[in-house]
């Protein structure tokens, strides 16, 4: 059975760990009065000196002792601070105990969480309570505006309507713009008399029609420039609105449209997703705390043999946080909105987007990961008799083959390797109940588990292994080079066509969610940064050998089937130098741009342009390294020597000190961090070695080993395999470090901007 602390540390909220009760100090708290027990307790049996004749009197005092209510021995008070009126609990002690110092500092610092987990329950509440009725007003807003369009459609927009069909009245003291509707009559004759008022949001936005009858509103429709797309035409439709339309003009009117319409009504929708997440985590996170203080007391009662947790639970349970109903009934009022406007009154449609499920593990994946791994034993040891047979690595046939085949393997080997590694990541993040899919914000239905990895990894390699067989096979039953080497070229392509297939089969949620990130990556830095992002972005600059494989099997592909250019071409010429530097910078740039745009939206902190200078060290040494591979000379080695062991110097200390928390001298861990999740301190230190050792691997690129070409080939696949490794190693200690002190200062509630605000409004 799991201990409720492991339990309570797997579900703690990392953003909100510092508001749960600490319950590991009240622990060490109890083991202190349990310790100051012990002198009290005595070492000889005392001596029996008979029967006195006041027995009885004992005998009947202590029983009437006894039968009084032992719960009394704590007197817990509800007091108001005089200058916040915040409600604070104090308990005094109504019965002296032997460990009595000890037991008051216990009470005090359980007063202390009770008072702290109510006071950011009560934050928190005020806070989701105020965004739910902003969110009703912009949801007001949106409906009146749909329903314009509405009336547009069917009766051509005329000159004036009777109204939005959804009645609300106009909030007191609050104008209806009609001096600024003259105004702009009189400014610009294609704005007609205001058509509609539509009160919302605290204001009265009116719409009106130009003469081309397209309706427009003094309510500004805000479509945060998330994307590249929307970046573009934010910046051109500012331009235009500002230098042609109108430059002079202050709080010029908005047109209406039903693409606008469209991405605020998902704002808002998602804004009304992240709302009904948020309050269930303050459910979950008033439950926890509500089991931790009845955990905590019986271990107070056990230890102390009174029975005080029965009195103090009772305050708890009076407290805000367990007996305020708020969180439930804003649930309720979110499930009730969002199933009447985004489910069209479809409740289990609803409850897909504002609880998903989790799939539970199916053993028929485990079955079938079994079964192809014994299929990829099997068929990779025929490949190896084959192509000993026929003799396909000696002299006169290996140039060939190794420049065609060898590519593709180790492609999908290096793909299968890295999707191995991180099955065994989310393997260790399960087991030691790291909440990943809370980190990466995968939803609990659709992400990846491990089992799923192996399946997939399993299945691609037997795949591969398969072709490489028919391949060998149609070699030795003489079919030209050029029919035998479209092989790879379709299993490559095969793989493609999986990737982006739209059914909904092989893991679609996961391969587009894929193909999301990559798109987010190559489109540094015009999208905002999420932790999957940069992740998935540190997982390609371990994969640079994959990304040049993968650009020698298109190359050769293109010249072999198609005859484009010349074979030759894609190991030598300019075009390949270019090429090979392109790869060898474009992961680190990416991670460097996604650096530069987590800058500029964490107001300006230093610490992502230090993790920027990082890559952009990596990318001098890898430059120079590739140019060293060309132009063996005396300066070029010293210029590599410099520049790798910089950049290797600097990606050891962010591994250790920022993205894994160690070599705190202070810590209570010599040299570690002071929260840990693996007992096994030894295990850390391990790791550490074991992370300067593969991070030095690129020390055999410059030695240049005088070996024959295959064994230069499987020298090259084994770096790039220990590379592969030593980012499945890095993963498990910098997830872990993320959930147990939130080093990425991600947000737990996600905040979405709103669309619609006052067109004259500056903020």
């Amino acid at each position: 059975m799991v201990k409720f602390s492991k339990e309570l540390e797997a579900q703690l909220i990392p953003e909100w760990k510092e508001a749960f009760v600490n319950y590991w100090q009240l622990k060490k708290q109890i083991k202190r009065i349990k310790l100051a027990k012990l002198p009290n307790q005595p070492l000889l049996p005392k001596p029996d000196f008979g029967r006195s004749v006041f027995d009885c009197l004992r005998l009947f005092s202590s029983n009437f002792l006894s039968s009084g209510d032992k719960s009394d021995v704590i007197r817990v008070r509800r007091k108001f601070k005089e200058d916040t009126h915040e409600e604070v609990y104090e308990t005094e002690l109504a019965q002296l105990f032997s460990e009595e110092d000890e037991v008051r500092v216990f009470f005090e610092r359980l007063d202390e969480e009770l008072n702290k987990v109510n006071q950011f329950c009560m934050r928190q509440e005020s806070e989701f309570v105020e965004r739910g009725e902003i969110l009703q007003k912009q949801l007001q807003v949106l409906l009146q505006l749909k329903q314009i369009l509405v009336h547009r459609r069917r009766k051509n927009y005329p000159a004036k309507t009777s109204g939005s069909g959804i009645s609300s009245p106009s909030p007191a003291g609050v104008s209806d713009f009609s001096e600024n509707n003259e105004e702009s009559d009189e400014t610009n004759s294609e704005i007609s008399q205001t058509d509609e008022v539509m009160p919302a949001m605290g204001v009265s936005c009116f719409v009106s029609k130009t003469k081309k009858k397209k309706p427009k509103t003094a309510m500004r429709i805000e479509i945060p420039a998330t994307t590249p797309t929307r970046a573009i035409t934010a910046i051109t439709a500012k331009l235009w609105d500002d230098i042609i339309t109108n430059p002079k003009k202050e709080g010029s009117m908005e047109y209406i449209n039903k693409r606008k319409i469209q991405c605020a009504e998902k704002m808002i929708r998602k804004t009304f997703v992240e709302l009904y997440k948020a309050l269930g985590l303050l459910k979950r996170y008033s439950s926890l705390n509500l089991l931790a203080f009845t955990k905590i007391l019986k271990k107070f009662d056990k230890v102390s043999g009174q029975k005080a947790s029965a009195n103090y639970l009772k305050e708890v349970k009076r407290s805000h946080f367990v007996s305020s109903d708020k969180v439930v009934r804003l649930m309720d009022e979110v499930e009730s909105i969002f199933t009447k406007h985004f489910a069209n009154n479809d409740r289990k449609k609803a409850m897909k987007f504002l609880r998903p499920q989790q799939n539970k593990d199916s053993h028929t994946v485990t079955f079938f990961v079994g079964l192809l791994t014994g299929c990829f034993a099997s068929l990779f040891c025929v490949y190896a008799i084959l192509a000993h047979i026929c003799g396909i690595f000696s002299s006169s046939t290996e140039p060939a083959y190794m420049q065609t085949v060898y590519p593709v393997f180790s492609v999908f080997a290096l793909l299968s390797l890295h999707l191995f590694m991180y099955g065994c990541n989310l393997f260790m993040w399960k087991s030691t109940r790291i909440n990943y899919n809370f980190i990466f914000e995968f939803s609990p239905n659709t992400a990846l588990k491990h089992r799923d990895a192996f399946l997939i990894c399993t299945a691609t390699m037997t795949a591969v292994i398969g072709a490489m067989v028919i391949h060998l096979l149609l070699r030795t039953r003489g079919f030209s080079l050029s029919q035998v080497d479209v092989i790879p070229g379709i299993l490559l392509l095969f793989f493609i066509v999986i990737l982006i297939c739209p059914f909904d089969i092989f893991y679609r949620p996961t391969r587009y969610c894929f193909i999301r990130v990559i798109r987010n990556i190559v489109c540094s830095p015009f999208y905002k940064v999420l932790l999957v992002d940069f992740f998935m972005a540190d997982q390609l600059t371990s994969q640079i050998p994959l990304l040049r494989h993968l650009e020698t099997t298109a190359c050769h592909l293109f010249a072999r089937v198609f005859d484009t250019h010349h074979p030759e071409s894609c190991h030598s010429g300019r075009l390949y130098i270019e090429t090979t530097y392109l790869i060898s910078f474009l992961p680190y740039y990416w991670r460097a741009l996604q650096c530069a745009r987590r800058w500029f939206d964490d107001s300006n902190d230093l610490n992502h342009l230090a993790n920027m200078g990082k890559y952009v060290s990596a990318m001098v040494a890898g430059g120079a390294r590739v140019t060293y591979g060309r132009r063996e000379d005396n300066l070029w080695f010293a210029i590599v020597l410099i520049t790798s062991v910089v950049a290797t110097i600097y990606q050891l200390y962010w591994d250790f000190v920022k993205d894994w928390g160690f070599l705190n001298p202070k810590s209570r861990n010599p040299w570690l961090r002071d929260d840990l999740i693996l007992k096994n301190k030894s295990v850390y230190y391990l790791s550490v070695a074991l992370n300067v050792v593969l991070r030095v691997a690129w020390v055999e690129t410059i030695m240049h080993l005088k070996v024959g070409p295959i064994e230069s080939r499987m020298l090259e696949f084994l770096l790039a395999s220990l590379e592969v490794i030593r980012r499945g190693h890095w993963n498990f200690y910098r997830l872990e470090n993320e959930h147990l002190n939130n080093v990425g200062h991600f947000r737990a509630v996600k905040a979405i901007p709103l669309p619609f605000r006052e067109a004259d409004s500056d903020t």
